[in-house]
């Protein structure tokens, strides 16, 4: 077991499937790594036989201030979350609207670690739902393309980038790779449950 494992042991599986029933989540932060980041943006999408049925967003109040690299970034400035939940709020809110679902997301493992570590910290109580990182179909997919940055592989397949760096609209372009991306060649054995990478 790895020193990320020891940190999160109840952290759900990643698979390597192609489900039609699922939550797209994305996270804005602070920043990209660190204890002094916070999450500052939840939203989720979940989709039913591939068909979004309902929607979760909240913006939330940092401790700190947001920096300003990430307000030209996301658009969120510190006005806009000062009348908003705190991470306690909104971290029950969005675990009790993720409830079991499979999670989906693009470099998912840094929305999950953020999710994870905050839920721990303050109920005490792990995200373990399993997942897939659309960005490692993306890798397989795609290899001749130079970045599998999710706004490289959404202009690839023609999906409107305009408002990403927003966790609903990333949620939005995240969902719309992945149906494009299962109906790649390369993923046809995924497909039939018989590959694996």
């Amino acid at each position: 077991m790895n020193e990320k494992e020891n940190k999160r042991p109840f952290k759900g599986k990643s698979l390597l499937s192609f489900p039609d029933d699922y939550t797209v989540v994305d996270i804005e932060t602070t920043g990209l790594s660190g204890s002094f980041c916070e999450i500052i943006e939840i939203s989720a999408i979940r989709f039913r036989g591939n068909a979004r049925v309902s929607d979760f967003s909240t913006l939330i109040r940092p401790r700190a201030r947001i920096p300003l690299f990430i307000t030209q970034l996301t658009g969120i400035t510190n006005e806009a979350v000062k009348d908003a939940p705190d991470i306690a709020q909104a971290m029950r809110a969005f675990f009790d609207y993720l409830g079991d679902d499979l999670i989906m997301g693009y470099n998912v493992n840094f929305d999950i670690g953020f999710l994870y570590d905050n839920m721990m910290r303050v109920y005490g109580v792990p995200i373990g739902n399993d997942y897939i990182d659309v960005l490692r179909f993306a890798r397989r997919a795609l290899k001749h393309l130079d970045s599998r940055a999710q706004t490289t592989v959404a202009a690839h397949y023609g999906i409107e980038t305009q408002g990403a760096h927003r966790a609903l609209r990333d949620c939005e372009i995240c969902q719309k790779i992945y149906m494009k991306l299962k109906e790649e060649p390369a993923l046809a054995a995924l497909k039939n449950g018989t590959g694996t990478f």
